[in-house]
């Protein structure tokens, strides 16, 4: 059995050595620590992605909570949808990165009205809060949080019910009003690109060639926005249930069934295999193929055939596959933008890669889930290699090692921010193949599917502190403070506290 000894920021620890979290220790050492032979490249971005992030806790007086995690955006105002996707990477050090506190930064101001000095910038985001905050649970298994949200607070419930009829203008703090675009129509949502996150995005043609005509049709029903309201309520339910409220777990399943229902029954798209957005006058579809459509995806609507269809998408060279997946538009449409992404219309950007990612994994399409995870890694670190300056950036470069622009200038570097989403979450939950940890059951289900030696050092969840090590011959080492049950590739193994050894060459 080998020992890992690990080099970078003084660490030099044996794989056999059990982890007690000194809170004396520098920060960095108290993060897991992936182990990847075959690629220390991307082991070397882990480390700089976190680096960055850590820049980005800020403390701004007058704020309900401090610190917490800021989008490396602006000084002046703040995200809903970045600081929701940032909390699925900090979930990875909880006690270091505020990532699920900063919410609160938001449900007090929307749904309690207190004043704050930062402009909460787009009232009307995507509204993740939900699926953010079973995420973040799973990994903490942290009830009493949950409880307080759900049934003390209930900022969840009336962030569905804010999404579901949003007030026509708010002003929030000093600075400029903020007005709210989204609207409820017959059939889905309003809302417009910057709303949506997609900026610049085409969506909203009904045209077939490059500005043709106006992209973010006002007319336009959004499918990510209703899809993305049938999150919150698949959610708000799994939650509900988690702590026992078997009543809201029923009134919430009712909702998201509803949902459900009307996105497969006006959005989707069976000789395309797609969901598309709706012209609210005519309901007719808006082909306009993007990354949005996999909200739904995500959402867990589709039908076995219908994910079957959507999967083919992303290994479609001319749509969202190739050696750089993911890109925000596909790549066959007119208005894609092969030279510089520019911004939405192809782009590459860490957060709808990491969504796309996930929709995948929901219908247990691994390999094309991990294979286009680590090409998306890949991209970001030969970007980081070979382009000057070194850093992590806002959205990158559909075809070359390059950050994307918008009008004609590049986008923002040291981007952690989302961006961190792919050295870090993408690295451990796909590339290194962690694709559940489960603080609630006490469960990792690992897809061994790397060669050579690799695993994860210091891997914290709920009250568990465990390394898990292949040797890259069928040799897996444990070592854990408390037991749980690693399954690897379908075979469950129980994990007993100290040190084990799993032989999988004899299974």
């Amino acid at each position: 059995m080998h020992e890992e000894n690990i080099t970078q920021e003084g660490f030099n620890e044996p794989l056999n050595a059990p982890h007690q979290i000194d809170n004396s220790m520098g920060w960095k050492q108290q993060l897991p620590k992936p182990v990847f032979d075959n690629r220390p490249d991307m082991v070397e971005l882990y480390w700089k992605a976190w680096e960055f992030a850590h820049d980005h806790i800020k403390v701004t007086p007058g704020m309900p909570q401090n610190p917490y995690m800021d989008e490396a955006f602006s000084e002046t105002d703040i995200w809903i949808w970045d600081s929701c996707f940032m909390a699925h990477f900090c979930k990875y050090a909880p006690h270091i990165f505020p990532g699920i506190e900063t919410m609160q930064n938001f449900y007090q101001p929307i749904h309690d009205q207190v004043k704050i000095p930062l402009r909460i910038h787009i009232l009307d985001n995507p509204p993740l809060f939900a699926w953010t905050e079973y995420e973040y649970y799973r990994l903490t298994n942290d009830r009493a949080h949950i409880s307080t949200l759900l049934e003390t607070d209930q900022y969840l419930q009336k962030h569905f019910a804010w999404f579901e009829n949003p007030p026509l203008h708010v002003m929030k703090g000093p600075l400029d009003p903020n007005t709210v675009c989204l609207r409820k129509a017959d059939g889905g949502f309003l809302w417009e690109g910057g709303r949506s996150g997609m900026d610049n995005t085409p969506r909203g043609r009904t045209g077939t060639h490059a500005r043709v005509e106006r992209p973010n049709n006002p007319k336009m029903l959004w499918v990510d926005a209703i899809a993305q309201q049938g999150l919150s309520a698949l959610y708000i339910s799994r939650l509900a249930k988690q702590i026992g409220n078997e009543y809201e777990a029923a009134v919430y399943q009712e909702k998201y069934q509803q949902i459900k229902l009307l996105v497969n029954q006006l959005y989707w798209n069976a000789e395309d295999g797609i969901y598309y957005d709706v012209d609210v006058e005519t309901k007719q579809h808006l082909k306009v193929k993007t990354p949005a459509s996999f909200w739904p995806m995500l959402a867990e609507m589709c039908s076995n055939e219908q994910a079957e269809k959507m999967v083919k998408l992303v290994d479609d060279p001319d749509i969202f596959g190739g050696p750089i997946p993911w890109v925000t538009l596909a790549r066959n449409d007119a208005d894609f933008d092969a030279e510089t992404g520019n911004y939405w219309r192809g782009a590459m950007w860490l957060p709808t890669a990491y969504m796309g990612i996930k929709a995948l994994e929901k219908y247990a399409y691994w390999q094309p889930a991990d294979e286009s995870a680590f090409k998306v890694v890949e991209h970001m670190v030969k970007t980081y290699k070979s382009y000057d300056p070194h850093t992590i950036w806002e959205c990158y470069n559909p075809n070359k090692p390059l950050p994307a622009e918008h009008c004609n200038q590049r986008v923002r570097p040291d981007f952690c921010g989302w961006s961190a989403l792919g050295p870090i979450a993408l690295l451990i939950e796909n590339i290194l193949g962690f694709h559940l940890i489960d603080a609630q059951r006490q469960r990792i289900e690992w897809r061994l599917h790397q060669a050579g030696r690799h695993g994860i050092k210091q891997l914290q969840f709920g009250n568990i502190t465990t390394d898990i090590m292949s040797d890259g011959t069928g040799t897996i080492s444990v070592t854990s403070d408390n037991s749980y049950t690693l399954v690897i590739n379908g075979i469950e193994h129980p994990i007993q506290v100290g040190n084990n050894t799993i032989n999988i060459r004899e299974l």
